[in-house]
């Protein structure tokens, strides 16, 4: 536990000055790191990138997606008068999928029913780490060059946050009934519960600040929605890491940071909070001028 605290306080001021001070690309930096060890930790811990080829593949598409989703959200970086340059980059994403995808059969074909061979789960767990992954985690990309993005990415990192923390407080306070043993034994309902309460009140807390230090306007029950659904997504995110966890029988995906395993251990409720934040503030806004 002192390690984990040591670790937290040092990385978490690093973490919040890269999202509230530094501008969107040095956050694209940093995410396209944190998707690329993501990725290389889900293939080893899957055992799917025992084929190097399939492991480099999967590691730079985990690079570039975040890369890509930054050029294509950065308003006015590119002349209004270059329609074919402006297309390109729209499709950056699409062309790096079906590459990778390419790639991947490629390299399966070759390989097949050798020592190395990809099997289609290794295919299939490739391009979750290396296109999935890190697309729903660009979502704090997507939020940080919004207007007043500096405050907005805060929203998903107050929900995951509050959410944990009040979950394993709970938890370790009240919990007495198991929620989900088979996939994750420490996980109580108490804490579940707390978890959602801390989640909710965390995010409605959020908007009272902003209300009270800025000049936006809060709009209270989005941020109720937003709380209360980021939430479940946390502690779904985090469920489904560990049900990976379990399948393939392995305590942590890493040992990057001690006391609290690897950066898929780290970022597992982010992957899914991040995008549903992202989404209810396109469709619903809690927080404008």
């Amino acid at each position: 536990m002192k390690t984990r605290i040591i670790v937290s306080a040092v990385l978490l001021p690093v973490f919040f000055a890269v999202l509230f001070f530094f501008p969107p690309y040095v956050l694209t930096a940093v995410v396209s790191l944190i998707c690329a060890i993501a990725a290389y930790e889900l293939l080893h811990a899957t055992s799917a990138g025992k084929n190097r080829s399939e492991l480099i593949y999967t590691v730079k598409a985990a690079v570039l997606i975040p890369v890509a989703v930054y050029l294509k959200g950065l308003p006015g970086w590119l002349p209004a008068d270059s329609p074919l340059l402006l297309k390109i980059i729209d499709l950056l994403i699409p062309c790096f999928i079906f590459i990778f995808i390419c790639l991947l059969f490629i390299e399966a074909i070759r390989t097949f029913k050798t020592e190395k061979q990809v099997a289609f789960r290794d295919i299939l767990t490739a391009l979750f780490g290396g296109i999935l992954i890190p697309y729903m985690l660009s979502s704090l990309i997507s939020l940080k060059i919004l207007n007043n993005g500096h405050l907005l990415v805060l929203l998903p990192i107050v929900c995951a946050f509050m959410t944990d923390s009040g979950a394993y407080f709970t938890g370790v306070a009240t919990g007495k009934r198991k929620a989900f043993p088979n996939v994750s034994p420490g996980k109580t309902v108490e804490g579940c519960i707390g978890g959602l309460i801390a989640g909710t009140a965390g995010m409605l807390l959020y908007g009272v600040i902003l209300a009270n230090t800025t000049t936006l306007t809060i709009v209270y029950p989005a941020l109720l929605v937003y709380g209360l659904t980021g939430a479940v997504v946390t502690e779904l995110g985090d469920l489904a890491f560990s049900l990976v966890k379990r399948e393939y029988d392995i305590k942590d995906y890493g040992k990057l940071m001690p006391g609290h395993g690897g950066m898929l251990d780290r970022f597992d409720s982010m992957i899914f909070t991040a995008p549903a934040i992202y989404l209810m503030m396109t469709i619903w806004p809690a927080v404008f001028v």
